[in-house]
């Protein structure tokens, strides 16, 4: 027992001055609600789901008065099965490593949100529930908000307010293929001073990443008219080209060899138009209390595609227990054209059964939100 008590003193001690170099801190998101989901068809059913639950790891090291080195490690957690929704994986969500300082900015490496992901930030009045706005943005090979491997991403000072944020991811996967084009590049320019909080942002990915080529640009707002009340406004516009036919793999899996390129060429320009479109909504959220908030929000996906278009809205109320525990009731509801099949509850959910084209799709969710 003397030795046991020995070997661990002998090994806190060692520990003890690394933990002192880095002011390292835990933290997390226990994010769960139960929800009555609604396909307008043969689904209709209560779920019980974990909502981008994540926990992780942060910390910083001053080298010098101007030179800080930081990180940050994330994983997301299933808290309805306690399971880690990556599986065997560790540091699914934005995980990286950079160096900052007050006069130049901050750059770092990793896999964390692109810019444009973030900047849906001041319209973002629904993030992870049901009703979040990615239901009718984040579509398909289009999609735009993701986090991207192997990235580069430089961040300016604040400047009376504006900053900037350019992202380079180098390529997919492991490392990069030779002769492919894998490139994705992501800025945004952001604004937050008084009452006005905005974001503009442009993402553009090389043909050859998974979901090929596309572009797109994103415009979100908030106004505070008054202490209580607050306007949104959220504009998205995107282009995809597709993947080019010479890579496309045949049913042996070979990239090389594309078994009918005219039914490939025309299902691809079928799928560029219903792909390629525009997203824009308003919103607003009155304060009750410090406390209490109801919330609503109205959008519309405008495809190229024919019959492929779907308005959402949804309306909540939340109120915050104390800083760290928030509850919330939302409904939302996705009206389908013909052949879209969307509904308000596809994104950052466990629970996510599909939808019926053509019908409307709804959710009721009831939600508990504990930071850590």
């Amino acid at each position: 027992m003397k030795k046991k008590l020995i070997a661990i003193a002998v090994g806190a001690a060692a520990v003890m001055p690394a933990l002192a170099l880095a002011d390292v801190s835990i933290y997390g998101r226990a994010h769960i609600s139960a929800d009555f989901l609604d396909d307008g068809a043969d689904y209709s059913e209560t779920n019980l789901s974990s909502n981008s639950s994540r926990i992780g790891f942060k910390g910083d090291h001053e080298i010098n008065p101007n030179l800080k080195a930081f990180f940050q490690i994330e994983q997301q957690i299933n808290f309805t099965t306690g399971n880690s929704d990556g599986g065997s994986d560790f540091a699914t969500r934005d995980t990286f490593v950079g160096l900052k300082g007050d006069n130049w900015g901050a750059i770092q490496a990793g896999r964390f949100d692109s810019p444009f992901k973030k900047a849906r930030g001041p319209a973002n009045l629904f993030g992870d529930q049901v009703g979040d706005m990615r239901n009718l943005t984040r579509i398909g090979d289009a999609r735009f908000d993701e986090r991207f491997d192997n990235t580069v991403q430089y961040t300016t000072p604040s400047f009376g307010g504006f900053n900037a944020v350019f992202a380079y991811s180098m390529y997919e996967g492991q490392s990069a293929a030779q002769d492919h084009d894998q490139d994705a590049f992501s800025v945004a320019l952001n604004y937050g001073n008084g009452p006005f909080t905005a974001a503009l942002a442009y993402e553009s990915s090389e043909e050859d990443t998974g979901r090929g080529e596309r572009d797109g640009i994103r415009l979100a707002a908030a106004y505070s008219l008054t202490d209580a009340f607050k306007v949104v406004g959220f504009y998205q516009s995107v282009e995809w080209d597709g993947v080019d036919t010479k890579y496309v793999a045949d049913a042996n899996g070979d990239p090389t060899n594309v078994v009918d390129v005219a039914a490939t060429a025309a299902a691809t320009e079928r799928k560029r138009d219903d792909l390629t479109s525009d997203t824009f909504g308003i919103g607003g959220e009155y304060k009750l209390t410090d406390a209490t908030a109801l919330k609503a929000m109205w959008m519309t996906l405008d495809s190229d595609g024919e019959d492929y278009d779907a308005d959402m809205w949804v309306i909540g109320v939340e109120h915050k227990l104390d800083k760290a525990v928030r509850v919330y009731a939302n409904y939302a509801v996705v009206d389908n054209d013909d052949r879209q099949s969307l509904r308000p509850w596809a994104q950052a959910r466990t629970a996510n059964p599909g939808a019926a084209a053509g019908e409307e799709a709804s959710g009721f969710s009831v939600g508990l939100r504990y930071d850590f």
